[in-house]
């Protein structure tokens, strides 16, 4: 599984969202999976990866969080749980969004045999 937080530069919320992912990774029994970080420069950037506001994650090149009508943009993004709207991902959601992932990597064939 592949791990990316996408964040703008000098984001304020990079570290708290770094911090909540390992934790949801490390909650559901994937503290060997590795996070990294790319700092987004363009709106060109934004637009050929999706990037739909500072922080976002990216699992095995997808954005769990992604809502129909969003647009690529260099921006901070929300995020909005039942508790109120907040900076960083929800750790109930980000702890549901690996275990799917896991899943779905645990159920895909394996690749030939090189």
């Amino acid at each position: 599984m592949e791990v990316q937080l996408l964040v703008v530069e000098d984001c304020p919320n990079e570290g708290p969202a770094a911090l909540r992912l390992r934790r949801a990774l490390d909650e559901v029994g994937l503290s060997t999976v590795p996070i990294t970080t790319r700092v987004v420069t363009s709106g060109a950037e934004a637009e050929r990866l999706g990037f739909l506001g500072s922080p976002s994650v990216l699992i095995d090149g997808r954005d769990p969080f992604a809502e129909p009508g969003c647009r690529p943009g260099m921006a901070c993004r929300l995020y909005r749980d039942d508790t109120g709207v907040s900076g960083v991902p929800p750790i109930r959601r980000l702890r549901q969004v690996f275990k799917e992932a896991a899943d779905t990597t645990a159920r895909r064939p394996a690749g030939p045999a090189g």
